[in-house]
């Protein structure tokens, strides 16, 4: 484990925005799904990646890795019935490939690490008792066996659980021999994830019919194809910068569509309502201060940006409130109750409620000790709160961004960022 203490100090320079790891994962699936061969380009091996690369060749797709892209020929997916799928502590690996992998008939093991065994999967097991599949699990370790074949139909699925369970449906039921209807019996959250499943499988030639999100018609027996793709930047990672901004540094994003899907672009007009502005540049886009006001954000829309966006919360003029956030909970970490304990550590004012918190902005914060809870998101959030901290920032686990952004400390030391480090073993 490494443990780094960060120097105060503005960052500047500009930064080549990483490709999203949302499209990233769902490329990958489509691409295996396809018999043929895709090239997928700007691809970035997070451990999350490298997760569902994994799942996918143990389920019988050639992926063949090269610097950054890779080639995929999903011909000879679903060859292998017998299947361990190591999840790592990737929450879409996970719901993503479950209802993939028993296209066909088949014996599949999921394990995996960290947190992920105890995020909600109800919503399969459910479906898995209805259609007469084989299941067998541990209570808050990821160890599931499953023995059956999916069948396409009618099913109801929770909007505010999450959207991954949504999403692993819509890649599998067009493979169906029937016809299938999704039906989501409560309010949809994250619907931009479902834009971007959506729009991946449009681009690998499946049509998704939905009637405003409520119920999504998936025409069976439909056959995915092979195409030539290149993953666009990501704006949850953007977002720590587009928040750099907001806080006076000067950095420049490279790579961003401003005509994306993401949903996490949502960090763009949430910084501008408090008084920032999103600026063209040479070096690409760039988000300058203003006078940072505090304001009410709805994150149900946009869960993986709040912890830094509670940041630049804790740094505006008034009271903030973050609502429709419970999900945190059940992140790599309880991301709510983390996000409020550094801020309170940093030397902010914040207070965690059951689904919200409530942040009333400070005029610098003070540094100090505090955890990464093992989380890539709270380390580079930490990261960027060193930039408007007034003493050192100590931040252990390092090592935990390799899930999500491998190259972050490496970007953060290309702009100035000053930091030590400290092995402390295992």
């Amino acid at each position: 484990m490494i443990r780094i203490a960060i120097t105060p100090k503005k960052i500047k320079g500009s930064v080549q925005v990483p490709p999203s790891k949302s499209l990233a994962h769902r490329a990958i699936i489509c691409a295996s799904l396809a018999r043929g061969k895709s090239i997928i380009r700007n691809i970035e091996y997070s451990k999350d990646i490298e997760a569902t690369i994994s799942a996918m060749k143990e389920l019988g797709t050639m992926i063949f890795q090269y610097d950054d892209y890779l080639e995929i020929d999903g011909t000879t997916t679903f060859f292998r019935n017998n299947c361990e799928i190591d999840c790592c502590e990737s929450g879409s690996t996970l719901r993503f490939i479950v209802p993939i992998s028993i296209v066909c008939e088949a014996n599949v093991h999921f394990k995996g690490e960290g947190r992920l065994g105890k995020r909600p999967l109800d919503v399969y097991y459910h479906i898995f008792d209805q259609q007469n599949i084989s299941y067998l699990y541990r209570e808050n370790v990821l160890d599931l066996y499953i023995r059956g074949q999916l069948q396409g139909g009618e099913f109801e699925i929770p909007g505010d659980v999450s959207s991954q369970f949504i999403s692993g449906l819509l890649f599998a039921l067009p493979l169906m021999d029937q016809d299938s209807k999704i039906i989501i019996t409560s309010p949809l959250q994250s619907k931009g994830y479902i834009d971007l499943t959506i729009q991946m499988l449009n681009q690998y030639g499946i049509e998704i019919i939905h009637h405003d999100y409520q119920e999504f018609i998936i025409r069976g027996r439909q056959q995915y194809q092979p195409c030539d793709y290149s993953v666009e930047a990501d704006f949850s990672q953007a977002a720590f910068y587009l928040v750099a901004g907001a806080l006076g540094n000067d950095v420049a994003m490279k790579g961003l569509n401003l005509e994306t899907k993401q949903g996490d672009k949502e960090a763009v007009q949430i910084l501008e309502k408090m008084g920032c502005c999103l600026t063209p540049v040479d070096d690409g886009h760039q988000m300058y201060p203003g006078i940072l006001t505090a304001t009410t954000i709805d994150g149900s829309q946009c869960p993986d940006i709040i912890p830094v966006i509670a940041l630049a919360c804790a740094m505006s003029r008034g009271v903030s409130h973050i609502v429709n956030i419970e999900r945190l909970r059940i992140k790599e970490c309880d991301r709510l109750k983390a996000t409020v304990e550094v801020i309170n550590q940093l030397g902010g004012i914040a207070k965690e409620e059951k689904d919200s918190m409530i942040i009333e902005g400070v005029s610098s914060l003070h540094g100090g000790m505090v955890s990464s809870y093992n989380d890539h998101r709270m380390a580079m959030m930490e990261a960027i709160a060193s930039t408007v901290c007034e003493d050192v920032v100590v931040i252990d686990q390092k090592e935990c961004v390799q899930k999500s952004y491998p190259s972050f400390w490496e970007h953060f030391e290309s702009l100035g960022g000053v930091y030590d480090e400290f092995d402390m073993g295992d």
